[in-house]
């Protein structure tokens, strides 16, 4: 087995785990904007964002960016300063810790559910303090995380809670839409995700608070609204009220996210067929296990991740990993727990803290799922993944 194996040839070119689909609607909506007056702070921007509210049925959206933008402009619109401390998932992208640290807060991490890879609320419960201001529960995968038992949690602490959606636009929590029940819910526009702008983030809220402070956040803390001025020279008249930051997302990207949204719910039923065929190939497969499905939940599927069962195998993830790879199958891996990052072990944040997400860490492989998958990109992945296992199988 220390040996290279030759796996043969299950497909000619790379499949990679993701990847964008640009249409020539989504160019001639790009075009369109390179020939117009705006190339930022335009129209484009306000029409992208009530596209975006609308889907989600939220009152406001504001558009930022990209995703870790807007998840700093939420923690500016909590409050979350010097002294707090927020409850955040390890098992997820840096930026859902790092926006709690732009802020001077401290990220404290609770462990996740081993069935739904997602926060666990008893853990969440468990970790919270009285310097607990926010809690920052991400949709792994594009499952939504257990709304009712967070937002009682909340409620019962007074606390914010910004749902990290980067995976679950689309996505439905008991018939509703998400992006309409948290405080705040972030979106992500990356190429990776159901929709792209390139680049891009959204917040979503019912809150006219909250969308205020967001909207003057991703510009500098400047504003012109006379409501909020401390006086007003004139039409010309604006003032800089705290420190924002350039945050602004490009008419260029809110043209794009517009054109791409009209046809979102066609790449997620695209996506859920491809979903249906893995469980179909791999619920009798014994050395992994097909994700697991909340019954009040309606994940929008951003990824698809198996769970390696490692007693039947004789070999680890990594080399089921490798000859994935060597396979000419794009697996990837989500995600190695935040706090084990050596920046956030400087910080002081050891291994063993959430035990359920390094077990998943070690354990997981994320395949290939896009919507612009053909049927036979489908077949070879589940071919490559029953052939490796058969091998590798004790």
């Amino acid at each position: 087995m220390n040996q290279p194996i030759n796996w043969g040839i299950v497909r000619e070119t790379y499949l990679p785990y993701a990847q964008q689909w640009i249409d020539d609607a989504d160019v001639q909506a790009v075009v369109d904007v390179l020939k117009s007056d705006y190339l930022t702070a335009g129209p484009a921007i306000r029409a992208f964002e009530q596209a975006v509210a609308d889907y989600v049925g939220a009152e406001y959206a504001v558009a930022f960016a990209n995703g870790t933008a807007a998840l700093h402009g939420a923690c500016f619109a909590a409050g979350i300063e010097q002294g707090d401390e927020v409850i955040v998932t390890p098992m997820t992208f840096a930026a859902s810790a790092n926006c709690v640290l732009y802020q001077g807060g401290t990220p404290v991490f609770a462990d996740i559910d081993s069935r739904t890879y997602n926060l666990d609320p008893a853990e969440i419960e468990r970790k919270i303090t009285e310097k607990t201001k926010a809690i920052i529960p991400v949709d792994y995968t594009g499952q939504p995380v257990q709304l009712d038992e967070i937002l009682a949690i909340a409620k019962k602490h007074n606390v914010v809670v910004i749902e990290d959606g980067a995976h679950s636009l689309g996505a439905h929590y008991k018939g509703k839409k998400v992006g309409t029940q948290s405080d705040m819910t972030m979106f992500s526009f990356h190429p990776v995700k159901q929709v792209t702008c390139g680049e891009g983030g959204v917040i979503t809220t019912n809150n006219a608070d909250y969308y205020d402070k967001l909207v003057q956040f991703r510009s500098h803390g400047i504003t012109r609204d006379k409501k909020y001025l401390e006086k007003c020279d004139g039409p010309w008249y604006y003032e800089m009220q705290f420190l924002g930051f350039n945050y602004r997302m490009t008419d260029i990207q809110a043209a794009l996210g517009t054109s791409q949204l009209k046809k979102i719910d066609g790449f997620i039923n695209r996506r859920k067929e491809i979903v249906w065929r893995y469980n179909e190939a791999f619920h009798n497969v014994p050395e992994l296990n097909v994700p697991y499905q909340h019954q009040v939940a309606k994940s929008s599927w951003h990824l698809y991740v198996i769970r390696l069962d490692l007693e039947k195998l004789q070999a680890g993830r990594l080399e089921i990993f490798q000859a994935m790879r060597a396979q000419n199958i794009g697996v990837n891996l989500h995600y190695l727990p935040v706090y084990l990052h050596p920046y956030y072990r400087g910080l002081g944040y050891e291994q063993g803290l959430c035990p359920n997400a390094e077990a998943l860490y070690d354990t997981a492989i994320t395949l290939p799922l896009f919507p612009k998958m053909t049927d036979e990109d489908v077949e070879d992945v589940i071919r490559a993944v029953k052939r490796t296992l058969a091998f590798y199988a004790k």
